[in-house]
C-alpha cells in the first residue's frame, strides 16, 4: 500500500503533468513555425488587399498609419486569414487591446483569448553555444502586459478581423492568436523562440508540488493511524520516512547522482533544441518564402567567411559538409554564396551537415541522456531509502 502510494502521488501524477506540459510546449513551437510561414503585415500588403486606412490614427500615435477600413462586405477584404507583425508595444486600452507600432502602421491587437507570452533575456553569445540554464517562456497574464516598458518589442501571429470598421488580430477557434514580447535583434527572435520553447524540467509542473502535498498527507495520516498498535509500528515509520521520498534526491549521498542528473537532463534539453534548430529551415519546403525570396541551401567543404551558425555547439563530421541557408539568385546559378533574407524570420547561417540527419541524431542522443539521467534519479532516492531502510530494521530491532 506503502509502495502504491508513493508511485502515485510522487510519480505517476508528475509524469501525467510532464506529459501535457510538454505536448503544451510542442504545440507553442509548432504554431509559431506555422505563423512562420504566413505574410507579413505592412502597409503595401494591407493596400494589396483593396483595403486603405480611412481614419486618424490613435491619439498618442503620430505619423503612423492605423488599420481601418469600411464595413465589411462577405467575401471581401482578408477577414480570417493569418498574418504576423512585429513592432514596438506602444500602449494597452481597455485592459485587453494591446496597440503594436510598427514602421508603417499601428495595430490593435485584442488579449482575450491569447497565448501571451515574454522571451526570456538574451544574456550571452549565442556563438558560443546553448546555454544550459536557459529559462523558458514566461506566460504573461493581460495586467502584467500592463507593466511593460516601451522598449520592448512585439511578435503578433494570427488572424485579422472587422470589428467597429476597424482591422484587429483577434484570437479565434480555429487559430489561436500568438503574442511575444522580447527584448534585443529581431533577427535571432525565432531561434530564441524555438531554442526557449521547452520547459526546462518537465517533472516539476503545474500539478507536482499538489501532488507532493497530497502524498505527504496521505503517508503521514497513514503513519499516524498505525502508530498507536505495537504490531504495526514498523509499518507506521515506514509510511513516515516514505512521506519525505521527494526530499531524498537532497540528501547525501544520493545527492551526488541528483547533481549529475540535473547535468544530463540539461544536456538532452540542449539537443532537443539542437534538433529544432537544424529543422528550422526545413519549413520552407516549396523554396519560397512569404516575401517571394527564392531560399534554399548550398554545400561547402568550409564555412564561408561571415556566415553565421545556426545550430553552435554541434560537431561536424569529417565526411559531412557545410550547408549554408539562405536567399538563392535563380537567374544567377554562379552566385557564390546564399545572401540573408529579407524576411527576418527565415534562418540564415551554416549548419554542419544534413538538416534531418543531424535531428534525428540529436533526437536520439537527448533520448539516451533522459533515460540515463533518470537512472541516476532512481539510484540515488533507491541508494537513501536503503539507507534509511537499514537504519530503520535496526531501531526496530532495538525496540
Amino acid at each position: 500500500m506503502i509502495g502504491l502510494l508513493v508511485l502515485f502521488w510522487y510519480g505517476l501524477v508528475p509524469i501525467a503533468g510532464a506529459l501535457v506540459s510538454g505536448f503544451a510546449w510542442r504545440r507553442f513551437r509548432a504554431h509559431f513555425n506555422k505563423l512562420r510561414l504566413v505574410p507579413l503585415l505592412d502597409y503595401t500588403h494591407y493596400v494589396s488587399c483593396g483595403r486603405a486606412p480611412q481614419s486618424p490614427p490613435p491619439q498618442g500615435s503620430p505619423g503612423t498609419r492605423t488599420l481601418r477600413g469600411r464595413k465589411n462586405s462577405p467575401g471581401k477584404g482578408p477577414a480570417g486569414e493569418l498574418f504576423r507583425l512585429t513592432g514596438s508595444f506602444e500602449s494597452i486600452t481597455d485592459g485587453h487591446t494591446l496597440w503594436v507600432r510598427s514602421p508603417d502602421l499601428t495595430i490593435p491587437v485584442v488579449l482575450t483569448g491569447a497565448q501571451v507570452y515574454m522571451l526570456p533575456t538574451e544574456d550571452r553569445d549565442v556563438r558560443e553555444g546553448l546555454d544550459l540554464t536557459e529559462e523558458a517562456p514566461q506566460r504573461l497574464r493581460r495586467d502584467q502586459v500592463a507593466t511593460l516598458t516601451g522598449e520592448v518589442r512585439v511578435f503578433v501571429g494570427g488572424a485579422l478581423s472587422p470589428q467597429d470598421g476597424r482591422w484587429i488580430f483577434v484570437a479565434t477557434p480555429e487559430t489561436p492568436l500568438q503574442v511575444i514580447f522580447y527584448t534585443g535583434d529581431e533577427r535571432s527572435m525565432a531561434t530564441r523562440v524555438i531554442r526557449a520553447g521547452r520547459h526546462r524540467n518537465e517533472y516539476w509542473n503545474g500539478v507536482t508540488p499538489y501532488a507532493l502535498v497530497l502524498g505527504a498527507l496521505c503517508l503521514i495520516a497513514m503513519a499516524v493511524t498505525f502508530l498507536p498498535r505495537p504490531a504495526f509500528r514498523l509499518t507506521a515509520i515506514t509510511a513516515f520516512c516514505a512521506a519525505f521520498v521527494p526530499l531524498y534526491t537532497l540528501a547525501p549521498p544520493g545527492l551526488l547522482l541528483t547533481i549529475v542528473y540535473r547535468r544530463f537532463w540539461q544536456e538532452a534539453r540542449v539537443y532537443r533544441s539542437f534538433r529544432d534548430l537544424v529543422r528550422l529551415p526545413l519549413i520552407y519546403s516549396s523554396g519560397r518564402l512569404p516575401n517571394g525570396e527564392v531560399y534554399g541551401s548550398r554545400p561547402y567543404r568550409d564555412v564561408p567567411e561571415g556566415i553565421p551558425l545556426l545550430a553552435p555547439g554541434i560537431k561536424k563530421s569529417r565526411k559531412d559538409l557545410w550547408h549554408v541557408f539562405g536567399v538563392l539568385d535563380p537567374k544567377n546559378a554562379a552566385m557564390p554564396v546564399p545572401r540573408e533574407p529579407g524576411d527576418s524570420f527565415a534562418p540564415f547561417g551554416a549548419i554542419p551537415g544534413d538538416p534531418e540527419k543531424l535531428a534525428r541524431k540529436c533526437t536520439r542522443r537527448a533520448s539516451v541522456l533522459e533515460v540515463f539521467s533518470w537512472l541516476l534519479l532512481l539510484a540515488g532516492i533507491g541508494l537513501n531509502a536503503v539507507l534509511i531502510g537499514r537504519i530503520i530494521t535496526l531501531l526496530g530491532t532495538q525496540v
